[in-house]
């Protein structure tokens, strides 16, 4: 008789009502999963076909952290694991309305070797079955009924030989022949792929120790990849298509998406067979929507209990977005000073002189159940119970509406382009809705928004971070509040796309950059100024160390990079460290230094500069000394009254690269000149630089006077104005590039 030697059950069953917390991508979050690697969902991407914009793509990768040559053992899909996507597109109701689910199967075609290729055959050869359900869990149909999974990549040998090997002609080719076409219309491939995350987990975890050039954790380490790509009216609640969408962001073209994996309760393993079986009901062992949720927020004594619970009782982790622990790290009351890896990150607290958004802070509380409030998403008649809680919960205003319910095209939450100086609470201009009415962790898409070209100039990994910052600063957008299509409308947390910095945007986010972006400018900011101040570009501008992928995706389906191979022969590495770099303005000129470290294959280094942190041209180049070095070089032209940014780009002999951190530098040039000041009737306003915009502000920060330079002087009548203390302010395209004060007697 069989005897069973280990027994276990209801691992995950037992879920306690206390409070948790939410936030990242989840390579190994949870030290239950940790232990269970197969069923570990990584990551999770929803985002329209760059290829055709008809359909949606969903990815959900599992099993972190595959080392390439890991050997003889290769990685696959687990059996007895139950691998679903869930999606919910349905404002009425809450809870899924699709799902579809995953089944895998292991055969060996040859037992007598040790290899797992050989001669033609395959050793623990993955087949998959696809069910798809159209009632939210409760039916499923087969959709796909023999599946086949590529192997691992193992080496040249194993994949390409045609007499010990398969004798593909290349890897590409058995990746694309594993691609399947659903009974239902969908586009599938499962199987193993280049990890497409990336991110400086050293950084990450040493307290938020980030550094200008990180390093990728995930680089050259392969993941396992469910690819789904299915047509607009399929997922849309109504069977539209995007052509009947009223609008770009027609709220009926929600869908909020989450991935899982389920293991049956009971595991048995066999001491005769050696086999393992399982019984009882399945349990969720694992599950991700936005990224880094498990990983980056919820404590560790919650998040085995995390992985197990569902969305719907998402709603008891609220804390911990409306007091996120990673802020701590970004107020210098707090322990902002011992983590200088956040240094550019400073929350507001006096945004506009009386909003204070630091952890246990009222935030905008204060309005709560005022006129301001009237009519908009913090009004209690709409939402606001939810989004102002109460006096000690700051955020619940900004990173609840990000991450757990999705954000309404509704004030306050629209760009403060258009709105009145000082007035957040006004209607701005539209950039985002994605909004669907559930506190439930999931990665929320408009499938309406149109699809930024990954070759277009304007495409950036920042998603809506840089959509709100061409809203805010790009005269195509910001001369009205009208609806625009706003590249990167597409980005994240607007779904999530293979390129997008989510680490970055996450952590941007948490320090007030959304709050900013609708007029709860940074603590800088003063009333008639540009909001594009230096606490504003130090958060803009900060990266998490790691900004792309280490290598290319592909333009279409499947989109993610084939797998890393095993055996690829000699090792390379990157060309050099980064220790430094610094950019200083001297006299009219910027200084740009920089202090390198192992130095391996290093061939130049490229310096690139622009005014819009978009848009970057190279200015000059140096060689590489070819060991540990200082470097310095003068950018003999910068701009006088924008902002310069500036960037290494660090090139080795391969024609490999990487780039640095961004470093900005702006001048504090007097462009103005005044008189007669005192003054009494007129003012004469001379400029080195022309056809300035002129405002005059009041003590009280009331705009009284508005005039554009004519070339470069203009005279202004103030004879009908009060005495007192005034503020002349001189504006280019946007930017306050110098103010005076004047006093009228």
């Amino acid at each position: 008789m069989k005897r069973i030697i280990k027994l276990f059950a209801g691992i995950l069953v037992c879920i306690f009502s206390s409070h948790y917390t939410t936030y990242a991508s989840s390579h190994r979050e949870a030290p239950l999963i940790s232990n269970d690697p197969l069923a570990d969902n990584t990551d999770l991407y929803v985002f329209r076909s760059p290829c055709d914009t008809n359909n949606v793509v969903m990815i959900a990768n599992y099993i972190p952290f595959e080392h390439p040559a890991g050997g003889p053992n290769y990685y696959n899909f687990g059996e007895g694991i139950r691998y679903e996507i869930h999606i919910d597109n349905n404002t009425a109701t809450t809870g899924d309305d699709i799902v579809y689910r995953f089944t895998f199967t292991q055969t060996s075609e040859d037992g007598t070797t040790f290899f797992n290729i050989r001669l033609g055959k395959q050793n623990l050869k993955d087949t998959y079955k696809c069910e798809k359900s159209t009632d939210g869990g409760q039916t499923f149909s087969t959709i796909i009924s023999s599946g086949i999974v590529p192997p691992t990549n193992i080496g040249p040998r194993s994949i390409n030989n045609s007499t010990v090997g398969l004798g593909a002609t290349s890897y590409d080719d058995l990746m694309m022949s594993a691609v399947a076409t659903a009974s239902s219309g969908e586009k599938v491939f499962c199987g193993p792929v280049d990890d497409p995350f990336f991110v400086d987990l050293a950084g990450i975890f040493d307290v938020g120790n980030f550094r200008p050039v990180g390093r990728d954790g995930l680089a050259k380490f392969n993941c396992h990849s469910i690819v789904i790509e299915a047509p607009i009216s399929s997922l849309q609640k109504d069977g539209k298509t995007t052509t009947q969408a009223t609008s770009i962001l027609d709220p009926n073209f929600v869908i909020g998406v989450y991935a899982s994996a389920y293991r049956q309760q009971i595991t048995t393993f066999d001491s005769t067979t050696g086999t393992v079986a399982g019984s009882g009901t399945w349990i969720q062992v694992s599950r991700l929507g936005m990224p880094l949720t498990n990983e980056a927020v919820i404590p560790i004594g919650y998040k085995d209990e995390w992985n197990a619970s569902a969305p719907s009782d998402d709603a008891q982790f609220n804390s911990y977005f409306e007091n996120p622990e990673l802020a701590l790290y970004m107020d210098d009351s707090q322990f902002g000073s011992a983590v200088p890896g956040l240094s550019q990150l400073r929350i507001q607290a006096n945004s506009l002189g009386q909003f204070d958004f630091r952890n246990g802070r009222p935030g905008l509380y204060p309005l709560k159940g005022t006129s301001a409030v009237t009519g908009t998403a913090l009004d209690d008649a709409v939402f606001g119970t939810i989004l102002l809680p109460d006096n000690h919960s700051p955020r619940a205003v900004d990173l609840l509406p990000i991450f757990y319910t999705g954000v309404p095209n509704l004030a306050p939450y629209q760009l403060a382009t258009g709105k009145p100086d000082g007035n957040p609470l006004a209607a701005g201009k539209p950039f985002i809705n994605n909004f669907l009415p559930t506190l439930e962790d999931r990665l929320r898409l408009n499938m309406a928004v149109p699809v930024t070209p990954r070759n277009s100039a304007d495409f950036s990994s920042l998603g809506i971070i840089q959509a709100a910052a061409l809203g805010l600063t790009d005269g195509r957008f910001n001369t009205t509040k009208a609806l625009q299509f706003i590249p990167n409308m597409d980005g994240f947390p607007n779904g999530r796309r293979l390129e997008d910095d989510v680490t970055t945007i996450e952590i941007q986010a948490v320090s007030g950059v959304a709050l900013a972006a609708i007029g709860l400018w940074y603590d800088d900011y003063t009333l008639g100024g540009s909001p594009l101040t230096p606490d504003f570009l130090n958060v803009y501008t900060f990266t998490a160390g790691v900004t792309k992928n280490d290598t290319a995706y592909k333009s279409c389906f499947p989109y993610e990079q084939s797998p890393w191979r095993g055996y690829i022969g000699p090792e390379t590495v990157l060309p050099v460290t980064l220790v430094s770099f610094t950019a200083s303005p001297v006299n009219h000129t910027v200084s740009l230094q920089w202090q390198v470290a192992n130095v391996v294959n290093a061939n130049h280094y490229e310096i690139e500069s622009s005014t819009d942190a978009t848009h970057y041209a190279k200015i000059g180049e140096v060689v590489s000394k070819g060991a540990a070095s200082n470097y310095q070089y003068t950018d003999q032209n910068p701009s006088l009254t924008k902002t310069n940014f500036y960037r290494l780009k660090e090139v080795d002999n391969d024609g490999r690269y990487i780039y640095s951190a961004v470093r900005f530098v702006k001048f504090n040039i007097s462009v103005l000149t005044i008189t007669p000041n005192p003054a009494t009737t007129f003012i004469k306003i001379t400029s080195t630089t022309d056809n300035l915009q002129i405002y005059v502000y009041d003590a009280a920060g009331r705009k009284v006077a508005s005039q554009k330079l004519n070339g470069s002087s203009a005279q202004i009548n103030i004879s009908s104005l009060p005495k007192g203390v005034y503020t002349v302010i001189a504006d280019n395209n946007g930017t306050k590039i110098d103010s005076k004060k004047i006093v009228i007697q």
